[in-house]
Formats: C-alpha cells, structure tokens, sequence
C-alpha cells in the first residue's frame, strides 16, 4: 500500500463542502488519481485517526484556460466526499 499522504494530496473547502461537513458529517479531499476507496478509507483512519463509513468519488476534468490566442488546459484529478461515523470528527476542518 502507498504511503497515506500520498494519497492524500489536500483537502478542498469550498462553500459546499462546509455545508456538507455541517449537515452530513462528510469531508471533502482531493485525492491521486490512481487512488481506489479502500485505499482512501485506509488512509483518512490512518492519518486523522477517525472511522469512515463510506466514501464517494469523483474524476474532475481540467478546465481549458486561454491566454490570448494560446490555449491550454488545467490537469484532471480526482475528488473524495468522505463520510464519517457519527461521533468522529477531524478538529483542524472545523470552524
């Protein structure tokens, strides 16, 4: 198994994703793009030292950015809600 933080890249706060920590418990990461749910699950209990009761995940397309007559394009990457048991929370997300 890799190691937790590199599976782990950060964790994405967003006005959705604090309504989402507020009503349902669930926490937003973006994760590597290789990483399944099980190893996501491994890794959240490992670092936070939390119980995770299900996982949602999500493949991001990278926008198309331009700058001038040149385009570009931003990288794909990949999303994961993580949902907690009740009584578990992560303190640093809190706020």
């Amino acid at each position: 198994m890799k190691h937790p933080r590199e599976i782990i890249i950060s964790p994405v706060m967003t006005e959705k994703s604090s309504n989402q920590l507020s009503n349902n418990n669930s926490y937003t990461f973006k994760v590597s793009t290789q990483a399944n749910k099980i190893e996501i699950k491994k890794a959240i209990e490992r670092i936070f030292s939390v119980v995770v009761s299900d996982v949602n995940t999500m493949q991001m397309r990278g926008k198309i950015k331009r700058m001038g007559r040149f385009s570009g394009k931003r990288p794909d990457w990949k999303k994961a809600i993580v949902t907690l048991k009740k009584g578990y929370s992560i303190p640093d997300f809190e706020v």
